[in-house]
Parts: structure tokens; sequence; C-alpha cells
């Protein structure tokens, strides 16, 4: 058993990060474990995160399971968790709580925890606490083990932990069953080094570490040569790509790369303010299947809130950077995350974050009310502002975010862009959906046999959120 630690999860030494080519194994005796088994998962959090599902299935898959959409009937459960705020955590114990009157009834299925959440000391303290009828828990540094760590779990019949507190090494040639057929998320780094104030990141994914570019860029070829038409870049700060490799490669580098392969269409998240660079902007300005859409985290418009957050960047280098952003890219849409009621954060701190607001008019935004993590230096900050003056905050920023968000996409009206059609739409079926080059979701009118392509799109009506729009079949881009 492999307790997390938060002591070892913080530590950054000059240890050598080992790229494992053959670390996944699943041995004959393990191949039919899930044999008339079925899973079901449940997914928390960010697009790392899913994409830690689709190789979590994968590996099931391997070893026979077969996918089921109904947690009730299914014979394995897992929790893949999130926990960079508090409502995560909430919203999984409150599964886990439903779980266990499920297994009340049927004690023979196995239940299982992993992700962020299972990194963390307290969680694991109270699962083993209080919830202790769990079978597996294991963390974001050894998915690849899963077949074993089930192994154990069934042949002790009781809860087995395994959560590794490391910096973490590279492991390829994972298996991964994709959720569409049509875009893919590819990783090319994992962790973090910023150790922003707030966030638990750091201590749950291990310290930064970059893929090999021709690990990369050989899954990428091949999504190709598989029909694919879009890929995401992954990284908890992607714009940090290759500065931990001995080898003068960094992101601007990849993205290039990746245009090169022929895909249609190349995106990237998350960014860092820190580390855009201008040749990052040229080459998104020189490769038109790198699409304009950026993802840049504000946090804060207080320089002074941003100092405490740990950011390492001011107000004004930020609008300094949105401005050159726009200035190569004038069609491009800028997205952000947003904290409000950070400790120590006054009004006219606020009032900052709101002009910044106010003069980068982004497309859209994630706005939170700051939730302290245990472990990390905010948490022990003092708190000194009161929730109702966080959720007045939070409501004034959305009001604003809800402003600038429909302005921007009012732009698109009768306008003719390129969309990727992905499917059905979950609110009407009668209708399809996609995303244009610039990330706007768009319902349209149009023939099923679209479907995973990329098609010309008239757009009809415009609404805060998303637009409607119809397929013009002999419409010629220029």
């Amino acid at each position: 058993m492999n307790l997390p630690n938060l002591m070892e999860a913080k530590k950054r030494q000059s240890k050598e990060v080992l790229t494992k080519t053959n670390a996944y194994i699943v041995e004959h005796e393990l191949k039919n474990l899930g044999l008339n088994k079925t899973y079901y998962i449940k997914t928390y959090g960010c697009q790392m995160n899913e994409h830690d599902t689709e190789n979590i299935k994968a590996i099931l898959e391997d070893m026979s399971f077969m996918e089921c959409d109904n947690m009730e009937q299914a014979d394995l459960i897992l929790l893949n968790t999130c926990a960079i705020r508090e409502n995560a955590h909430n919203k999984v114990f409150g599964m886990i709580g439903r779980i266990k009157n499920l297994k009340a009834r049927r004690p023979n299925i196995i239940v299982g925890l992993c992700g962020c959440m299972a990194q963390e000391e307290i969680v694991v303290e109270e699962i083993m606490k209080k919830h202790d009828w769990l079978d597996i828990v294991f963390g974001t540094h050894n998915i690849y083990n899963l077949p074993h760590i089930l192994a154990k779990s069934l042949n002790k019949k009781k809860l087995e932990v395994d959560v590794l507190s490391c910096e973490g090494d590279i492991i390829e040639n994972i298996p991964v069953k994709r959720d569409s057929k049509y875009k893919a998320w590819v990783n090319i780094m994992y962790g973090c080094d910023k150790f922003c104030t707030y966030c638990i990141v750091p201590y749950t994914r291990g310290k930064q570490r970059s893929r090999m570019p021709e690990h990369i860029l050989n899954e990428v070829k091949e999504l190709v040569f598989d029909g694919y038409k879009e890929v995401t870049l992954l990284g908890q700060n992607v714009n940090a790509y290759g500065k931990d490799l001995n080898i003068n490669y960094k992101m601007e580098n990849l993205l290039e790369d990746v245009a090169k392969t022929g895909i249609e269409r190349v995106r990237f998240v998350t960014s860092h303010p820190w580390d855009f660079t201008d040749n990052m902007i040229k080459t998104i300005k020189d490769n038109k299947n790198i699409m304009p859409y950026i993802h840049l985290p504000l946090q804060s418009g207080s320089s002074r809130i941003l100092k405490l957050m740990g950011r390492r960047y001011t107000k004004e280098s930020y609008l300094e950077l949105y401005k050159k952003i726009k200035e190569a890219l004038p069609y491009s849409s800028i997205t952000t995350d947003i904290i409000v009621g950070f400790p120590g954060e006054s009004e006219e701190d606020f009032l900052e974050t709101l002009d910044v607001v106010n003069q980068c008019k982004f497309d859209s935004a994630y706005t939170f009310i700051f939730s302290p993590r245990v472990g990390t230096p905010a948490a022990k900050m003092k708190d000194d502002v009161s929730l109702d003056e966080k959720n007045n905050r939070l409501q004034r920023l959305n009001s604003l975010i809800n402003q600038y968000s429909k302005e921007a996409n009012d732009k698109y009206l009768n306008k003719v862009v390129p969309v990727l059609i992905e499917g059905y739409s979950e609110k009407d079926n009668h209708k399809l959906m996609g995303y244009t080059d610039t990330m706007k979701l768009v319902n349209i009118v149009g023939d099923s046999q679209n479907i995973g392509k990329i098609v010309n799109v008239k757009i009809q009506e415009i609404k805060t959120w998303s637009m409607d729009g119809e397929i013009v079949s002999d419409y010629i881009s220029v």
C-alpha cells in the first residue's frame, strides 16, 4: 500500500525524468479479468482528466471489461476526480455516498477512486476512515499499473491504495480509447512547476516534464492517418513545453511541426501568460491550421493580488500580451479564467479586474470564487473577504462577462464560418453541432452525412453561449 504524502509531492530535485516505453504490460493471466463484466467511469475536471479517462477505458478493455453507460448496472465503477476546487471535492463525496447505497445492494461491484483527489493526503485519510468499503484508490502517476492494482485488490478483498507522491516520469504507449472519431487530445507535457499559491496541481500532477517531440509527432501522424480532423495539445502550462528538455526545442517549434503533419486543426491548452512568447504568436499567425483561439488565464486584474497569487506577471504585462495577440491575430477569440475573493482582495483590487475585462472584452471566461486547497500557501492566508462579498463580486463579474460574450458572438451574424461538425446537439437532436475555428459552439440545420467534416456555415441567430446556422454548400471560402 502506497499512501499520498504532501511533503514528498512538493519536492523538486535534479533527478532525471525517465521516458518509459514498455512500462504498460497486461500479463496473460490478467487479460480476462474483466470477462463478461462491465465498467462505468465518471470524470470530473479538466481536459487532462478527460484524456486520462480515455486511457483508463482502453486499459480496462485490454482486460476484457466492456463499457456501460448505466452506473447502476456496472460491475466496476471508477470516479476520476479533480482537486482544483472544494466544489469538486463535495461532488465526489456526494457521489461516493450514492455508490455506497448501490454497493449495499450489490456487494460484488468494484468501486474505485482515481485522479487528482487520490493524490491528496486528506482525501485518502478520509476514505480510509469513513469509506474503507471502496476497493481501489490510485493516482495520476500510475494509471498504467491499473491491471495490477485491480488484481491485487481482488485477491486481498480489501481496499488497495496505490498512490505515488513523486515528481514523475513519462510513460509512453499507454493505450487510448478516444471519445471522438474526429478530434483528439494529445498530451505534450505533464505536471507544473509554477506553484501558484492557490493551486494544488503541482502537488497532484508532479513536476513539469515534456514528452519528446518525436513521440508527440508520431501520435499526431497516426491520428492524421486515421482520419482525425483536429488535435488539442494538452498540458498544465503548454507554453513552457520543452524548457525541461536538454534540446533547443520549444513550444513554437512543436506547434510548427504539428502543423506540418497536415492535421486540419491544431489547438492547445492551457497557456500561462508568463511563457507566451512573440515567437509563439508568429507561429500561430504563419500556420493557417493552428486555430485562432487562445485560452489565456488572467486570474486577477490587480498586480498586488497577482503577486500574492505567485503569478509572476502584472496587470500591465498581461494587457501588453493581450494586445500583441490581437494585433497579430485580430480574428482570434481569447478566453480566460478569473478568481474573485482571493485572500486580501479589496474592492479596489476587484475593480482592477473589471477594468481588464472592460479592456479585453473576453469572448468568455471561467469565473470562480477562491477555494482554499489544503497544503497550498494561499490556504494559510487570512481570508478576510466575506462570502456575501465574494458572491456579489462574482455576480458583477459574470454580468460583465456575459455582456461581452454576447457582443463577441454578435459579430458573427450573417457571416460564413468553418465548423467541424461533431454530432447531434444535446439540446435538440434534430440539429447538428460543432465548433468554429475560434471555438464558438454552433447548432446547425444540416444532413448527418456532414458529421466529421469541416463545412462552411452561415450564422443566422446569435445567443450568449452559442449560435444557430445553416450549412452553405455552394460557398467558396477565400
